[in-house]
């Protein structure tokens, strides 16, 4: 990511911040290179089991140029889906739990490796989010595929 690109990010981000100068401080300060930042203002986030998100990542990019922003966690256990606020709480889905109002997430500083959570898609600043409809879409092929991919497994053993 180049700098200019790094920049919007970052003022995307801070702009769902109470306190942007804070969340800026706490970038540059924290040794894990990390803020929290509240969802429900700008964006929600779908948070999905690791297998089934990884899987979700690749039919969504087969399906549209550039979603919105993908996070992951340490060991890539789980990914975090960048969504339009409020929807988190319409959405009702197994497995799948919803950071909105009231909630906060670990951000990494976009384009700065981090001491865990990473970007996999790094915000645009634009404000670009991933519409849910085309999210689910995605996780049902993706689901559908990490099943088929579970039973082939299963055939295999002796």
């Amino acid at each position: 990511m180049t700098v200019p690109e790094a920049k919007t990010a970052v003022e995307w981000l801070v702009s769902a911040a109470p306190d942007p100068d804070a969340c800026r401080w706490e970038w540059e300060h924290n040794p894990l290179g990390v803020a929290l930042l509240p969802a429900g203002r700008r964006w929600d986030v779908l948070i999905l089991p690791g297998e089934l998100g990884q899987a979700t990542l690749d039919v969504l990019t087969l399906l549209i140029e550039k979603p919105g922003p993908v996070l992951a966690d340490f060991g890539d256990s789980r990914l975090g889906f960048f969504v339009p606020a409020g929807t988190a709480s319409r959405w009702l889905g197994t497995g799948v739990r919803g950071a909105g109002r009231g909630t906060w997430i670990v951000v990494p500083y976009p384009g700065r490796a981090t001491g865990g959570v990473r970007w996999l898609v790094v915000p645009d600043g634009h404000g670009t989010l991933t519409d849910p409809a085309v999210l689910e879409l995605a996780m049902h092929e993706a689901a559908a595929q990490v099943a088929g991919s579970a039973a082939a497994k299963e055939d295999r053993k002796p």
